[in-house]
Formats: structure tokens, sequence, C-alpha cells
């Protein structure tokens, strides 16, 4: 089974439920699912930042499992971890992760959207 996870919900949700309960299953290969994406809201973005010891242990992981890793561009924007890019010829706004892990991505639904349907999703789990 294919899954993605939104990571929406402020809190202890990324420390407790992803550092501590996920993310060792997936490291250690034991997750039961095919991981495919994780989508970052709020704060939660943080966890991104570049050299956060979590957001390092996420880059490792989605390097080798080809997990996408996509911060919300607005959430992103807001906390310094990306920049407006250019606008494309349909209107929407691109912008680039900045002070990020290596493999960190920036967009929004329509982004998350292509990107997951490239490689299939059977559930999205939201946290």
């Amino acid at each position: 089974m294919k899954v993605a996870y939104v990571f929406a919900t402020a809190g202890q949700t990324i420390d407790y439920v992803l550092g501590d309960m996920i993310l060792p299953q997936l490291e250690a290969g034991t997750h039961g699912a095919d991981v495919v994406g994780m989508f970052f809201f709020h704060d939660n973005t943080y966890a991104l930042r570049e050299d956060d010891p979590l957001g390092q242990r996420l880059a490792d992981v989605a390097a080798e499992r080809e997990i996408l890793l996509m911060l919300c561009d607005q959430c992103a924007t807001r906390r310094g971890l990306a920049e407006f890019d250019h606008t494309d010829e349909h209107g929407r706004d691109h912008y680039e992760p900045t002070n990020t892990v290596p493999g960190a991505t920036v967009g929004c639904f329509p982004d998350l959207y292509e990107a997951l349907g490239e490689v299939g999703v059977d559930q999205v789990i939201t946290l």
C-alpha cells in the first residue's frame, strides 16, 4: 500500500508522532506501508530546517526511499524556508526552498497532486 502523510496539526505531532513513531519504523524498514510523500503545514515546516536533527533524519530516509518531502509554500515563506521564484504562464506562483534539508520541496496542493499522481497513492493520512 502506498501512503502519503499530511502534517497539519500543531503541537507535538512532528516530534512525537513523526519523530518517535513513524520515522523510527521507516528507518528500520518496519513501517508496513510504502510512504511516498509527506506534506508539511504551519509550524510543522520547521521540521525540515537545515541542520535540524529530525529534518536530517527525514532527508536521509526520503533520499533512500524516494519519499517526497514538500512544505506548504505559503507556510514555508512566512517562516523563512522558501522564497518566491516566478509566476508561470497560468498565473501560479512558484517558490524555492531556502535553509532546508536536502531534497525538501515547496508547493501548494496542485504541486502535491501532480507529484503524488505520478507515483500513485492508495491512502492519504492527515495528522
